[in-house]
C-alpha cells in the first residue's frame, strides 16, 4: 500500500481508511495531524474535524449524511453515527453542464457475429426462452434430451441454456407488459444463434400473441413450440433445437467496429472502495468507449439517489433533463407508495464495507458512467436506440437490473463489487473487485482487480489493461460465471399477483 488512508475531494471533512487503522494512530493530512480516537477499518471513514451533531458530512465534494451525534477528530464515522438526509420526491432545475472528453477514437474493432438484421452478438448461443414459468421443467429436459443426441461431442457454439422464469401468467397491466418486453428483447438478443421460445398454451402470455410482438424477426432464427398442441413436447423440442443448433454452428466471428459494442455499468456488494477503484474504473472506460462510438447504459435508478443531480446536469437536453427527473422521482414514489423510506437502501454488506448512507453509495455507484454526456433514458424493457451513454429504469437488484441491461441490448455486463458474488446474467457479466483481498481470496469469481489502484498502479495503466481485457472478452474469451455455468434471468414485478 501507497498510503494508509485516502481524502478524496479538499472538501471532505472525512477521509477513508485504505488499510485498517488503529486506536492512537497519528495521520498526517494535508499539513494536520490527526489522532485515530478508535480503530477504523479498511473501507471505512474517519472524521478530519470537529463535526457537530446535524452538521454534514462531506466525501467526494458531497453531503453523504449529517451526524447524529457530535463526531471529534479522529472519530470512526460510520452508519451507527451518519444519518441520511434523504426524504421524498424533489424539484429539480435544468443547470446542464459543459462536457469535454480527451479520449480520441482509436478505431479499434473486435470479432463478433454479426445477425442478419445488422446487430452484433459477442457469443453465439442456443436460447430457450420460455412464455410462462409451467414449462421450466420441459425446457431443462429438452436441452438434457438434446446433449444426448451429441454423444459426448464438445458444443460446437458457446452454450445451450434455457432462461426460466415465474411469469407469463397471472398478471396484469404493467407487470404483463415488463414480463412481455423482457422475453422479446432475449428473444431478439444478438448473443444468441438460435431461441426456442417455449409456450404452454394458456398462458396469458399467448404465444401467437407475443409472436406478434417481437415484431420483425429472423424466422431461421427464432422458432416457436406450443406444448399443449403436440403430444410429445420433449421430442419436437429437441428436434427445433437439433435444427437452431446445425445452423448456429455455421455462424463465424467477424471483424466488427468497436462503435457496436454496447455494455452494461451494475455494482453489487459494494464497500468503501467501489468509489474510488472500481468504479471510477468503469467511469474512464465507459467514456473511452464513448469517444470510441459505443455505448454504455446505467441502471439501478434507487441507488442514484442523492447523486441524481450530478446526472441531470449532463443530461444533453432539457428533453433528456425531464427524463430523468421522471426516472429519479418515479422511483422515488415506487418507495412510498409501498410505505418504504426513500433513503434505507446500503445492505449489511454495504454498511460491514464502509457504505453508511445511500447517498455514500450513489456518489461511488454512478462514478460507473464516468462523465460523458447523457444520451438517452430508457424505460424498463426498452432497447437502445442511441449510442453514448443510457441511463435505464431499473432497480438496484443484481440479476433484475443486470437483466435489463442485457434485455437492452447490452452484449456483456461490466459489474463491480467489494464483497463478491458468483452470479451472473444471460449475457458474459464481468466481475471488477474494488479490492486486492477480494480477487486473490475469490479468483473463480472475481475477473479483473481494480484494488490496484490502491496498490501504486496509476488510472491510465489500469485502464490500458481493462480495455485488453473488455476486448478479449468480446472476442470470446470466458468470464467466470460462464466457466462455471452460473446464469440466470430475473424480471422486475411491482403489481398483484392473481
Amino acid at each position: 500500500m501507497t498510503t494508509k488512508f485516502l481524502k478524496i475531494n479538499p472538501d471532505d471533512n472525512v477521509a477513508v481508511a485504505i488499510s485498517n487503522l488503529s486506536k492512537g494512530e497519528q495521520l498526517n493530512v494535508e499539513g494536520t495531524e490527526v489522532t485515530l480516537l478508535e480503530d477504523v477499518p479498511a473501507g471505512h471513514k474517519f472524521t478530519l474535524k470537529d463535526i457537530k451533531e446535524g452538521e454534514n458530512v462531506i466525501k467526494y465534494g458531497f453531503p453523504i449524511g449529517h451526524a447524529k451525534e457530535e463526531l471529534k477528530q479522529g472519530r470512526w464515522a460510520y452508519d451507527k453515527n451518519i444519518k441520511t438526509n434523504l426524504a421524498g420526491t424533489l424539484e429539480y432545475e435544468y443547470k446542464p453542464i459543459s462536457v469535454t472528453l480527451t479520449d480520441k477514437d482509436e478505431k479499434l474493432t473486435f470479432n463478433g457475429y454479426r445477425r442478419k438484421n445488422g446487430e452484433v452478438g459477442i457469443r453465439n448461443e442456443i436460447w430457450i426462452v420460455p412464455t410462462v414459468g409451467c414449462v421450466n421443467g420441459i425446457a431443462d429436459n429438452i436441452i438434457t434430451e438434446f446433449k444426448k443426441t451429441l454423444g459426448g461431442a464438445p458444443l460446437k457454439v458457446d452454450a445451450i441454456e434455457a432462461y426460466k422464469h415465474n411469469y407469463g401468467c397471472s398478471q396484469l397491466g404493467d407487470d404483463h407488459e415488463a414480463t412481455k418486453k423482457i422475453l422479446r428483447d432475449i428473444t431478439l438478443h444478438p448473443n444468441a444463434g438460435g431461441v426456442l421460445v417455449l409456450g404452454l398454451g394458456c398462458e396469458n402470455n399467448q404465444p401467437d400473441v407475443f409472436e406478434e410482438f417481437l415484431g420483425d424477426y429472423d424466422k431461421s432464427r427464432i422458432k416457436f413450440l406450443v406444448t399443449q398442441k403436440v403430444n410429445d413436447e420433449v421430442a419436437e423440442g429437441v428436434k427445433i433445437l437439433t435444427e437452431l443448433y446445425n445452423q448456429a454452428a455455421q455462424d463465424k466471428r467477424t471483424e466488427i467496429p468497436l462503435s457496436e459494442l454496447k455494455v452494461g455499468l451494475k455494482c453489487g456488494g459494494s464497500d468503501g472502495f467501489s468509489g474510488i477503484t472500481a468504479n471510477p474504473l468503469l467511469g474512464v472506460f465507459s467514456d473511452w468507449l464513448v469517444s470510441q462510438g459505443g455505448t454504455t447504459v446505467l441502471t439501478e435508478v434507487p441507488e442514484m439517489f442523492g447523486a441524481e443531480t450530478i446526472l441531470m446536469s449532463r443530461c444533453e437536453n432539457k428533453d433528456l433533463f425531464d427524463k430523468t427527473v421522471h426516472l429519479i422521482n418515479d422511483f422515488k414514489e415506487y418507495f412510498l407508495s409501498h410505505g418504504e423510506p426513500v433513503g434505507e437502501n446500503p445492505s449489511p454488506g454495504n454498511k460491514a464495507g464502509g457504505i453508511s448512507t445511500l447517498e455514500d453509495k450513489a456518489l461511488g455507484c454512478t462514478q460507473k458512467c464516468g462523465k460523458s454526456y447523457v444520451k438517452d433514458v430508457l424505460m424498463y424493457g426498452d432497447r437502445i436506440k442511441t449510442k453514448g451513454l443510457n441511463l435505464l429504469s431499473a432497480p438496484g437488484n443484481d440479476l433484475v437490473a443486470a437483466t435489463a441491461l442485457g434485455a437492452a441490448g447490452c452484449q456483456m455486463v461490466l459489474f463491480t463489487t467489494g464483497r463478491g458474488t458468483p452470479f451472473g446474467s444471460f449475457v458474459p457479466t464481468m466481475k471488477v473487485s474494488t479490492n486486492t483481498p477480494l480477487y486473490e481470496n475469490k479468483k473463480n469469481w472475481i475477473d479483473f482487480n481494480a484494488g490496484q489502484l490502491v496498490q501504486g498502479k496509476t488510472m491510465e495503466e489500469v485502464k490500458q489493461q481493462f480495455i485488453k481485457y473488455v476486448i478479449s472478452v468480446a472476442n470470446g474469451e470466458f468470464v467466470n460465471h460462464e466457466k462455471h455455468n452460473s446464469k440466470a434471468m430475473a424480471i422486475f414485478k411491482r403489481g398483484v399477483t392473481l
